[in-house]
């Protein structure tokens, strides 16, 4: 795509370019898999078994949590290299090709290890759910490694106008998937969420498929590439982190980012076992209150890409944190199924939107030869806090069992505290002669 465009496109005929509608089916396939593993069926999976009591039900949030933060920190250790990549060879469809592949295969592992009977115990749990969360790490590793190649694509999809546009288009896409792959619900019968997995996996791949084989990379001429070995990355990323003055705007959103993100992650891995703890809900309850958050955050992609494009992105992200203050205070005090299907809309919005205004702001504060390194950054932002988030929630949950549902209003209200440190960074940021302006 020319960046350099001056004829901006009409929204209709973005949303039916082609490669920008193949690049979104891929959000589709990997929502999907976020949905299914990583919010909905492996948290009931390891309830069921696992969660055999009010206490083992506070355990069951913790073997959630901390396979969340083991998948966070290979992430962590490997994301800034990805943006080197990026910047270095121009490849993006090719290594989403590969760790989407991967991811695709170790879920569909899951649920063969889930079907396997065996009294042998690994960890103090049954073979069979040790081996599914092993797969479940695999999976996410490569889910969440595939994202940093997928956000840094969006550039070369349209100009800088055009970016709230698609990446909103993008979210809500994606969010739609959400609803597709809840029909897996239908093959899953009470005491056998295993079910759900091999399916899933199919659905992954399907949909990855458009991007797999219509969009194309754009590679740097090899003898324009500067040489280096894998490791020289780090190397890089440290100069990066030395040469912060010259790029404030985008480090200060990055802290701000690492607080928000931590309620993210660590609400979308918990809120199944979150709602069945606190409010009774059961799992056909759930994927209801599910499905409505999910219209809820595809609404709130279409509405916050356009607001993005309107009061620029910095703006729009203060509103969308804010929404999320409120979505998980509501959440954290519920005491009856109504106040969820409250907090659960609220924060479907803010989600969706967190990832349109987010990944713009990216766009718009970083200088374009160091675009790739910068949205590695971000990811490793992300990525750190979605270790240190699922962390603290599953040792106060396990700290705390004895207090039953208690603990996991004490562990959620914790976002509330990291949200608003993130909120009041963010209002810090300002924009210095070096970034470009916003809005």
């Amino acid at each position: 795509m020319d960046q350099q465009q001056t004829t901006p496109r009409s929204p209709i005929a973005l949303y039916l370019s082609l490669p920008i509608l193949s690049w979104a089916f891929y959000d589709f396939a990997n929502t999907i898999f976020s949905s299914n593993i990583n919010t909905i069926f492996f948290p009931f999976y390891t309830d069921e078994v696992i969660g055999t009591s009010e206490a083992r039900q506070q355990v069951a949030s913790t073997f959630v949590s901390y396979a969340n933060a083991i998948a966070s920190f290979f992430l962590v250790m490997f994301s800034p290299l990805f943006g080197v990549w990026i910047d270095r060879t121009g490849y993006k469809k090719r290594f989403i090709v590969w760790f989407a592949s991967l991811s695709i295969i170790a879920t569909f592992m899951m649920g063969v290890f889930g079907g396997i009977e065996s009294d042998s115990l690994l960890w103090g749990v049954p073979l069979s759910y040790a081996l599914v969360v092993i797969s479940f790490v695999i999976a996410k590793f490569f889910f969440n490694s595939s994202l940093v190649f997928y956000d840094s694509m969006m550039s070369d999809l349209g100009s800088k106008k055009e970016m709230p546009l698609i990446s909103g288009f993008g979210v809500a896409v994606g969010y739609i998937g959400t609803i597709l792959g809840l029909l897996v619900y239908l093959l899953v019968s009470d005491g056998e969420f295993h079910r759900a997995f091999i399916p899933t996996a199919i659905l992954y791949l399907l949909f990855s498929l458009p991007l797999f084989f219509i969009n194309k990379d754009t590679p740097i001429p090899k003898n324009q590439r500067v040489k280096g070995s894998f490791f020289d990355g780090y190397k890089e990323i440290i100069s990066t982190f030395k040469d912060m003055k010259s790029h404030k705007s985008v480090f200060t959103f990055m802290i701000a980012f690492f607080f928000i993100n931590d309620a993210i992650a660590t609400t979308i891995a918990m809120m199944a076992i979150y709602a069945t703890v606190i409010v009774g809900f059961s799992s056909g309850q759930f994927i209801i209150l599910y499905l409505v958050s999910t219209i809820s955050t595809v609404i709130g992609s279409f509405v916050f890409g356009y607001i993005t494009k309107r009061i620029g992105a910095k703006n729009a992200v203060t509103i969308v944190a804010i929404l999320m203050i409120v979505s998980l205070f509501v959440a954290v005090f519920a005491y009856d199924q109504w106040m969820f299907w409250i907090a659960g809309s609220m924060f479907g919005v803010s989600l969706g939107s967190m990832w349109v205004t987010s990944r713009t702001l990216i766009i718009e504060l970083s200088p374009e030869d160091k675009r790739g390194q910068f949205f590695g950054l971000f990811a490793f932002s992300g990525k750190v806090s979605s270790i240190i988030g699922p962390v603290l929630y599953g040792t106060i949950t396990y700290q705390l069992q004895d207090y039953g549902p208690l603990a996991s209003r004490i562990a959620l209200s914790t976002l509330i505290v990291m949200t608003v440190f993130g909120l009041i960074i963010h209002l810090r940021l300002k924009h210095d002669s070096t970034d470009p302006k916003v809005g």
